[in-house]
């Protein structure tokens, strides 16, 4: 994959969060919802990450903030200095990447609020909020989430409705939360 397209993907696969970021810097009422995410993202080892985005919603749009960022974080970063400076650049949140690359972080996020985990059942729910307003697959999966939480595994009950991409991003969803499951 070339490099370009390898940006496209990791913009693609976080694009909500991209969103969800700029949206806290122009309205202080979506901070909370994004320090909810922030905390799920701080518990799957995203800390420098977040370092970097609380310095962003605190003002911060200098380009030092990439130093000491991996290639994943850095493209995030500067998707999300692009998209506070033109909107238009921001990358379409309901166009679905990669599903292999989408899977584990939704998984492990789905994980933790079937154990319990307060944060990440906000997390997930305000995912879930978010992906209803999407058409097609995406507001299907959206739908589905409370299900995966509650332990639904059944891809004929999960997939139900779906076009081939989406049901291979459940599919592999389903994947990954059984390997947690049996850790």
């Amino acid at each position: 994959m070339s490099l370009p397209e390898r940006e496209q993907q990791i913009r693609m696969s976080h694009a909500p969060l991209i969103h969800q970021v700029v949206q806290a810097c122009h309205h202080q009422d979506e901070r909370p919802a994004l320090e909810s995410i922030l905390e799920v993202a701080l518990q799957q080892g995203w800390q420098d990450l977040v370092k970097v985005i609380r310095r962003i919603v605190a003002g911060s749009r200098d380009e030092a903030l990439l130093n000491g960022l991996d290639e994943e974080d850095t493209v995030i970063v500067r998707s999300i200095l692009q998209g506070l400076q033109d909107p238009a650049s921001l990358p379409d949140p309901a166009q679905q990447g990669d599903a292999t690359q989408a899977a584990p972080g939704l998984a492990q996020m789905i994980h933790a609020a079937g154990r319990g985990d307060a944060q990440a059942l906000r997390a997930v729910s305000q995912m879930a909020e978010q992906m209803l307003q999407a058409p097609g697959d995406m507001a299907r999966l959206g739908g589905n989430m409370k299900r995966l939480v509650d332990g639904e595994r059944d891809p004929d009950v999960l997939c139900q409705g779906m076009g081939p991409s989406g049901e291979q991003l459940m599919l592999n969803l389903i994947e990954e939360l059984n390997k947690l499951g049996v850790q």
